[in-house]
Formats: structure tokens, C-alpha cells, sequence
């Protein structure tokens, strides 16, 4: 397997995967460096290094997460079993035996493990450990699920983590955290905000990020907001005095975003062919998805739902009432270099994103519905009802369709079924996972369809 360490490694920021860390004490302190380093620099070291939130689960639960497995021993090869049940990736670096996305922590019970935002946005494809690639393979809520067991904890929350496969909820985890802190972060009785049940959104590629004014599927929050990735430290136990002393290492953080560089299609490409796509993409995608090379310029346009038709529900989940709580707070008064106040805005449609990397960063649309590219300009041809392998490897890639391989099914697991085997299927008719709009490319013919596809392989 390779390993892909882009020129440095960004972080993205609005995926708040650090949410399950409410269960226990206060993050650990960034020392300062001994020799002086720039900022992209410090920020590449917090994103693989510091723990910046305190334990969610002990050593022992990490040891003993095979019990939950059904098997009546620990596997000789542990390590690659538990990144394997749980769609995780083994780190390039010393990590002390723990996959990407897990990291040791002290806390005020002693020292055990906490996950990171490598988990979900560090990715495998084609064989290639990515950095800022959204992981298409995690199951996060059954690892938070079993490790809890693990550890004799029953956790009951108002909504899971995800519902499929390889995507998250990063929608409610914060409205949840949120409910728990007045406008200064002080701690304060809940009160009522909205939580969505079924969620479904692919993390977006951190390369994409220097591209655009505003960021995330929506486009509601303005490109160069720090503080807003600070939630990803609101844990009950952390005072809002320790939230706001991070926000130094949240911008060196910022600052390593706009470093990665998008990888390279790792196949041969037929440039005649790719020549021929390139004016099909100008002429039919360029108006919303940018245009590429030399002076190549991105429109960081948001197209209504109207327009796309895709699934609505993870706009829908930013509610006004969850989205005046957090703009009257601390994290919403952030002033940008021209004196503007940084708020997040709430839209009515999806920010059609820059295709730098398209290749690898399927499943597709910010819902996961879509396997592959071919069936991005089809919409006549996506699988109602799918699974994958869930592997990372060469053979699980397909470099003709330009995506992951998958299966049809005839129909979802039986009700009876674990979490666990339904969130291995992917059903479009479920809410938050449907499939449809973005029609845009079925006007095409299956050549043109493919000069295009051959074309996105350049980007």
C-alpha cells in the first residue's frame, strides 16, 4: 500500500467529530516548540500529535474491543482487525501502534484514547492513504458503539452519528453541544434546540478549501473563520476560557489548510480523449464548478434546490432557531481582515463544489448516494439500493466509471439486522440519503459522457 503525504496536510473544519469527548475532562495543552516553526507548520503538528480533547475511552476498552466481535480470542493481528471492522487506516507515522484518527490522551482519570479529525478525514482509495480525504470507509457509530460496551458504558444520545457507512452527522453533535453553553461558552442548563435523526454527509477534501470564499456543503460559512472549528472542543468539562486559548493553534490549523495540494489520478489517462471532455466540461459544468489549469477561476456558486433536486435534509438540519444560538455567541463574533463580523449564514441549496482530486473523492454528492462519476452525469443508472466492500485497495477502485466498486441489491437488510450490517447498505429511499437531482449530465451520450469522465481524471 502507498502512502500519500501531500506537501503538507489541512484540516477540515466543520465536521465536528470530536463531540464524543463530552464524556470526560479537559483537552491537553500545546507546548510551545522549541525551535520557531511557521504556522502551517505548528498546524500540521496539532492535526497528527496533540490530543487536543481529554480520553473517551480507556486503553482497556481499546485492547478489549475484540469482545464485541463475537470471537472467543484476541486476533494474533489485532491492530489491522480493529481498522478493518471499524473502516480505519494504519498512520505513516509513529502513532504507538494506533490507527489514524486515534490518539493517546490524559485525562482526569488517566490516560486512554480519543479520536481526531484523521478519522473521518483521512482516507484510503486505489490503494493510496490520503491526508484531507474524506474516509469513505469509517463506521464510526458502531467503533463509538463497542468501545462504550467495552468500557461498561451505556451512552444513549438524541441522534447516531451516522446512519451510513463512510459518512457522518456533522450537523447535530454540535447543535447538541451547543444547547449546554450560553453566548460567552459558560456552561448553562440545556436548552431546546433541533437534532435530525439520519444525517448523511461525505466529508469534503481539505484540498478544496484555498479555493473557495465560503466552505461546506451549504457554503454558510465565510473561508476564513477560525473560531468556528473550535467546537469541535465543546466538551461539558472544558471551561469556555479553555476553549478560547486554543483559538492561536485553531489558526496556525487554518493556516496548514491552504497548503495541500489535490493528488493525482494514479492511472493512465487517454489525453485525446481527455482533450475532447475538456470543452464538454466548459461548455455544461464550468458554470458552477469552475474551470481548471493556468488562470483557472472557481465561482463559489450555491445553486438552490430547486436548481439541483439533490436531498435537502442536511440543509434543512441547520435550523434558524439552532443557527441564532450559535451567532450570538463568542464563536460567531469573530471579525475577518475586512472588518466584517464571521456569522454563519443559513441557504436554501448546496455549494457546488471545485473538482480538484474528483477522482478520489468518491462515493458522491455530499450525501454518499452516488458511486461513481458515470453515474454522477447519469442519473437514470444509479443503484437505488447498494453496497460496497468497504477495502481501499486497486481492485476496489474503478477507473472506468471513476469511483468505488459496488453491489446492487434488491432490497435493505430485515429490521432485525445489526446497526452494524444496515449501515453497510446504502438505501437511497431513506431520508437524508436520497439520490436524485442533479440531472445536469444526462443530456449528454455515453461518449460525450466519457470524454467528460476522462477530462475530471486531470483535475
Amino acid at each position: 500500500m502507498d502512502i500519500v503525504c501531500p506537501r503538507e496536510v489541512s484540516m477540515k473544519r466543520w465536521h465536528f467529530f470530536w463531540l464524543p469527548a463530552l464524556l470526560v475532562g479537559s483537552g491537553l495543552s500545546l507546548a510551545e516548540p522549541a525551535v520557531p516553526r511557521s504556522p502551517a507548520e505548528r498546524g500540521r503538528d496539532v492535526v497528527f500529535r496533540e490530543a487536543m480533547n481529554p480520553p473517551l475511552w480507556s486503553m482497556t476498552a481499546y485492547e478489549n474491543a475484540w469482545k464485541q466481535w463475537g470471537l472467543s480470542e484476541k486476533p494474533a493481528d489485532f491492530e489491522q482487525a480493529f481498522r478493518e471492522r471499524y473502516g480505519l487506516h494504519a498512520a505513516p507515522h509513529d502513532n504507538r501502534g494506533l490507527p489514524l484518527g486515534l490518539l493517546e490522551s490524559q485525562g482526569l482519570f488517566g490516560k486512554g484514547i480519543v479520536n481526531t479529525c484523521l478519522m473521518c478525514h483521512a482516507g484510503e482509495v486505489a490503494g493510496q492513504t490520503i491526508m484531507g480525504l474524506g474516509n469513505s470507509a469509517v463506521d464510526f457509530q458502531t467503533m463509538f458503539e463497542e468501545l462504550n460496551a467495552a468500557d461498561g458504558k451505556n451512552v444513549q444520545l438524541p441522534f447516531p452519528f451516522s446512519v451510513a457507512r463512510g459518512t457522518i452527522d456533522p450537523i447535530s453533535p454540535v447543535s447538541f453541544l451547543m444547547a449546554f453553553r450560553d453566548a460567552d461558552l459558560n456552561l448553562q442548563k440545556p436548552i431546546q434546540l433541533d437534532y435530525f435523526p439520519g444525517v448523511c454527509s461525505r466529508p469534503p477534501a481539505w484540498w478544496q478549501i484555498k479555493r473557495k470564499k465560503t466552505r461546506d456543503w451549504t457554503g454558510g460559512i465565510d473561508a476564513r473563520s477560525t473560531r468556528v472549528d473550535l467546537a469541535n472542543l465543546l466538551t461539558p468539562f472544558n471551561s469556555a476560557a479553555h476553549i478560547k486559548k486554543h483559538e492561536a493553534a485553531f489558526a496556525d490549523i487554518s493556516a496548514f489548510l491552504l497548503t495541500i495540494e489535490a493528488p493525482k489520478y494514479p492511472f493512465p489517462i487517454d489525453r485525446k480523449l481527455a482533450d475532447q471532455g475538456q470543452q464538454l466540461f466548459f461548455d455544461n459544468c464550468a458554470r458552477c464548478h469552475g474551470t481548471y489549469g493556468p488562470g483557472g477561476k472557481y465561482p463559489n456558486k450555491i445553486v438552490d434546490f430547486e436548481t439541483l433536486g439533490t436531498d435537502s435534509m442536511l440543509a434543512e438540519a441547520i435550523t434558524g432557531r439552532n443557527l441564532e444560538h450559535y451567532n450570538k455567541s463568542w464563536f460567531a463574533q469573530e471579525v475577518g481582515p475586512d472588518g466584517e463580523t464571521l456569522t454563519v449564514a443559513q441557504h436554501h441549496g448546496y455549494q457546488a463544489p471545485p473538482l480538484d482530486g474528483v477522482w478520489a473523492t468518491a462515493p458522491y454528492f455530499h450525501n454518499a448516494s452516488v458511486p461513481t462519476l458515470y453515474h454522477v452525469l447519469n442519473s437514470q443508472a444509479r443503484p437505488k439500493i447498494f453496497t460496497r466492500s468497504f477495502g481501499t485497495g486497486k481492485d476496489d477502485y474503478d477507473p472506468v466509471r471513476v469511483g468505488l466498486k459496488f453491489s446492487a441489491l434488491d432490497r435493505a437488510p430485515d429490521a432485525s439486522a445489526p446497526g452494524r450490517e444496515h449501515r453497510k447498505v446504502y438505501d437511497t429511499s431513506q431520508r437524508g440519503r436520497g439520490n436524485g437531482g442533479h440531472t445536469f449530465g444526462d443530456k449528454l451520450g455515453e461518449d460525450e459522457r466519457r470524454a467528460v469522465i476522462e477530462y475530471l481524471k486531470t483535475l
